[in-house]
């Protein structure tokens, strides 16, 4: 039986990506893989795999102390983190050498957006080391609800009933948007503008006291909820209309595969990386102007079910089935690497 120890500290903090990716992924492979694996979760034991899903410096120390295969998730890049953190100068240099250590300390690479393929390339970091993955999220826990339940769901978030309803989920960072979110919002008083999220990461997150003044000064029309339990979440996508996130930069969202399985419009703004995951499932805008005119497009019924419709048909590509051969067949190439080697007396393998 081959044996995969994932490794994660993302519920350090909550309401981010990462915790959910690494639910969702783990959740897959425990039912998915079949009996003769067995996947455990921060575990101690000998392992033949060890997957890791965050960077802690622990783990960076085990990984060096083992001769386990070495799987890495990249979530994020240093030019990501420089958009998402704010720290000192020197700190964030040293950051962004120890995010790129720790990448080439792994034997295989996980992305979850190919357009990072090269970006790592550029780095040092060989091709052959970098597999695509995309991110998954069951749709056993997103999924659309029928009228009256999404009333319901209102009801409970306090949204008007009668409606058009923009949600927005994720950390309040400048790289996320909500700067724009709020100047959209101002263009659309007759929209309800929902933002669930807040500050994961406190004081360094980044554009911390601009957004905190803003906050100050919201419009009328916005409505802050902080962070809102990921088991509550799908009740809070079917209540609004359309899914709405401006960020400057992603990978691969998990917020728009939850929007996507809850049947939602998406609109994002116009990025490269977005093309080669999901494209034609999405609407796009360059800019605020390009955002409000979009949505007020969007409250006709007829084009808001066409947008619903791409949503939906983006679900299919990432379907449950499809995202778990990805992982068998990753695991699979990694085991003549991860059969257990003789070891001398007294060697411990992490």
């Amino acid at each position: 039986m081959v044996r995969i120890n994932m490794l994660s500290r993302a519920g350090m903090t909550k309401g981010h990506g990462v915790l959910s990716a690494f639910e969702e992924q783990t959740k897959l492979v425990s039912e998915g893989l079949g009996p003769e694996y067995q996947v455990l979760v921060n575990s101690w034991k000998k392992a033949d795999i060890l997957h890791f899903h965050t960077i802690n410096p622990t783990f960076l120390l085990r990984s060096w102390c083992s001769s386990a295969v070495k799987v890495g998730y990249v979530h994020f890049l240093p030019q990501t983190l420089e958009g998402s953190i704010r720290l000192p100068g020197l700190v964030q240099k040293m950051l962004c050498w120890y995010v790129l250590l720790f990448y080439r300390s792994m034997d295989k690479l996980i992305v979850v957006n190919p357009s990072f393929i090269p970006q790592l390339e550029a780095c040092g970091i060989p091709a052959e080391k970098i597999e695509y993955i995309p991110n998954f999220v069951d749709d056993e826990q997103f999924f659309p609800l029928d009228e009256q339940e999404r009333l319901a769901c209102r009801r409970q978030f306090g949204l008007d009933p009668d409606g058009f309803v923009v949600l927005c989920a994720g950390q309040m960072q400048k790289r996320k948007g909500f700067l724009d979110f709020l100047e959209t919002a101002r263009r659309c008083p007759e929209m309800q503008f929902v933002w669930a999220g807040g500050f994961s990461f406190g004081k360094i997150t980044d554009g911390y006291d601009e957004i905190r003044q803003a906050v100050q000064q919201l419009p009328a029309n916005v409505k802050l909820t902080g962070i809102v339990p990921r088991e509550q979440m799908n009740q809070l996508y079917n209540a609004a209309d359309v899914f709405f996130l401006p960020s400057y930069d992603e990978l691969f969202p998990m917020t728009l595969l939850e929007s996507m399985c809850c049947r939602k419009p998406i609109l994002v703004r116009d990025l490269e990386l977005y093309r080669c995951i999901l494209d034609g499932y999405y609407t796009a805008a360059a800019d605020v102007d390009g955002f409000a005119r979009e949505l007020r497009t969007m409250t006709d019924p007829a084009v808001c079910a066409a947008a619903a419709d791409r949503s939906a048909q983006g679900h299919q590509r990432y379907t449950k089935a499809a995202v778990l051969s990805y992982w068998k067949n990753c695991y699979a190439s990694l085991l003549p690497q991860a059969r257990p080697v003789p070891q001398a007396r007294g060697d411990v393998r992490l």
